[in-house]
């Protein structure tokens, strides 16, 4: 008994100071960083025009991916969840790419795309349309990373519910608009919520495709990300870990925003 008790005790403090070696000390290193020249400094590192150049963009991008992953993920999910038809399984393998492929190869595929010397460089060489080291390309690459999130906590949640208040809301007359509206979209409306919370959290956090398909040109290009990366390696680190530490802000409320929606969720399905 005494040497199970043991066990139990030492493998919390295994997994506590695992926890604190790789993730808590090096924020409160960074946190100190940031805070220690003082409030006033770190609130000027974070005003400069470059930084709010920075997240304006990174807001600009979050805020057309989002709708996007929605309007497409949401049928994606409806047709894995209501149907059966050849390809399914590629299908699936596709929409779980992302997760598989390391960001990196992701920006290379897309300036071998869409490049100027690409397989689509006609639109930036004949429509005059960039699309590498611009807006479109980063928006291009934190879609392709963003892609499962909504699809994948949505899936599921059509086959929990099942199709019989849909054939029910159809048999007393409504439209598939109607129904989608009244009935399917009230129903995922937590796993939905949740695929657009980790989506904007991975957008916002994304560095490794948008290194390679931006330019990283201040007021232009450049996230908050990049520009992190941009200020460590000019050697304004104080820099660095101001914009590091407001990212980390941004995903401790991306992770409260989960754990609520988590127990509304479960809430939702005991009462369901």
């Amino acid at each position: 008994m005494k040497s199970s008790t043991g066990v139990r005790y030492l493998l919390r403090f295994t997994a506590l100071g695992y926890i604190g070696v790789l993730l808590v000390i090096p924020v409160l290193v960074i946190l100190w960083r940031t805070f220690s020249p003082g409030f006033g400094q770190f609130y000027a590192w974070v005003s400069t025009p470059a930084a709010i150049s920075a997240l304006n963009l990174s807001l600009l991008v979050v805020a057309i991916v989002v709708p996007l992953n929605v309007i497409f993920g949401i049928p994606t999910a409806m047709v894995l969840a209501r149907n059966r038809f050849r390809g399914k399984g590629v299908l699936q393998a596709v929409i779980d790419l992302p997760f598989a492929v390391s960001p990196v190869v992701v920006g290379v595929a897309l300036v071998l795309l869409w490049g100027a010397a690409g397989a689509l460089g006609f639109v930036e060489r004949d429509l005059g349309l960039k699309i590498i080291f611009g807006l479109p390309g980063i928006v291009l690459a934190s879609i392709f990373v963003t892609l499962p999130f909504v699809v994948r906590e949505v899936e599921p949640v059509l086959h929990e519910i099942g199709t019989d208040q849909e054939q029910a809301a159809a048999t007393l007359g409504s439209g598939w608009w109607q129904t989608f509206w009244r009935v399917t979209l009230p129903s995922i409306r937590w796993g939905l919520t949740y695929g657009i919370v980790l989506t904007v959290a991975r957008t916002l956090g994304e560095y490794g495709a948008v290194i390679i398909v931006s330019s990283n040109l201040p007021g232009e290009s450049q996230t908050l990300t990049l520009l992190v990366s941009d200020r460590y390696n000019r050697g304004a680190e104080y820099g660095a870990y101001a914009l590091s530490t407001l990212l980390m802000v941004v995903a401790v409320v991306v992770l409260i925003v989960q754990v609520v929606l988590d127990a509304r969720r479960a809430r939702a399905s005991k009462h369901a």
